[in-house]
């Protein structure tokens, strides 16, 4: 697992974990020289405040930004999303410095998902191959014999012989969607996000009966009840593309919030509405996501800290299955 606790070490002497940025200071101003000079690269999930969307130089999913982190000739790679998503980026790119605005910006997902616990269970089935979605450790990586993204999935899936056996982890609901989409057996890890599992399919059922023209549409973390009542299940590129090319003027967004902002930007003629979590809140945000702030994102570049370091072996050996995804997707286009 990526240094996270020696680089929090690391921040905490630098002695700016309570500095206060001047309000006065022009953030987006100070980010763009901050890259010009150090040159670097910001790299940002469609989950992440509207701010830190607006100043990175590319925005995107897990698929995308894995591959907008292979192919970059930074010498900083600065990524507001989460841990996962940093130590993607340094696996791909050693010799680059990879910095994560906020150490606490975990994802519950990663969590479900020890490498310890599921390195027993892995060894219990020898027969078959592990498919793991990116939203995992490095640990888990290096576990893994082909590693996937929402965007990707039923396509790797696909590319197997159909009696290949398969584990297919951390996600569950993901993982049951690609059984029902490919007629696969796939044995599920027991694992799950935060975020996708706690919408509720009744709040979305009165929004859609008072919102009778909108499309429902879902990331295929949701669960299956709330799934099944999609206009369009897809990757969060995949639902900001649908709403691109679709002719609806109206739309249920059941995922993270962050991406509505894309969608109102691309389709500024169109409506979006939040799909309701099962709490008094009045919206799904990630909190780990929500952690990034455009005031630390500059502290991260101007100190250049936190920064992700990781073991060579483990790097290593969570490259393959990495690599093999990428490999998959150039195949398909994806």
């Amino acid at each position: 697992m990526a240094d996270i606790n020696s680089a929090k070490l690391n921040l905490e002497k630098a002695g700016f974990l309570d500095i206060d940025v001047d309000p006065e200071k022009d953030l987006f101003a100070e980010i763009e020289r901050l890259k010009k000079e150090k040159n670097a690269i910001i790299l940002a999930h469609y989950y992440q405040e509207p701010d830190i969307q607006d100043v990175a130089d590319f925005i995107g999913d897990s698929l995308g930004l894995a591959q907008a982190a292979e192919r970059t000739d930074a010498d900083i790679i600065v990524f507001a999303g989460v841990h996962f998503m940093a130590e993607t980026a340094k696996i791909l790119n050693p010799s680059k410095k990879v910095l994560l605005p906020d150490l606490k910006a975990g994802c519950s997902l990663s969590d479900s998902a020890p490498p310890a616990l599921f390195k027993q269970f892995r060894d219990k089935h020898p027969d078959h191959i592990v498919i793991t979605y990116i939203n995992c450790s490095a640990g888990m990586k290096a576990l893994s014999d082909i590693i996937c993204t929402s965007s990707n999935a039923q396509k790797i899936i696909e590319s197997l012989p159909v009696d290949q056996k398969i584990i297919f982890a951390p996600d569950k609901n993901l993982g049951a969607y690609i059984n029902k989409q490919t007629g696969r057996d796939m044995l599920l890890w027991n694992g799950a996000c935060m975020v996708h599992e706690i919408f509720s399919l009744e709040k979305i059922t009165k929004l859609k009966i008072r919102h009778p023209k909108a499309k429902v549409i879902a990331h295929p973390e949701c669960e299956a009840p709330v799934l099944a009542v999609a206009d369009y299940i897809g990757s969060t590129t995949g639902l900001l593309k649908f709403t691109q090319k679709d002719d609806a003027q109206e739309y249920i967004v059941v995922t993270e919030t962050g991406i509505l902002h894309q969608m109102q930007k691309n389709n500024p003629q169109k409506t979006f509405i939040p799909a309701p979590p099962n709490n008094s809140c009045a919206c799904n945000d990630c909190p780990h996501m929500k952690l990034n702030t455009l005031e630390k994102l500059y502290l991260c570049m101007q100190y250049e800290l936190p920064e992700i370091t990781m073991n060579e072996e483990l790097r290593i050996a969570a490259k393959k299955p990495i690599d093999r995804m990428l490999q998959i997707s150039a195949q398909y286009g994806l």
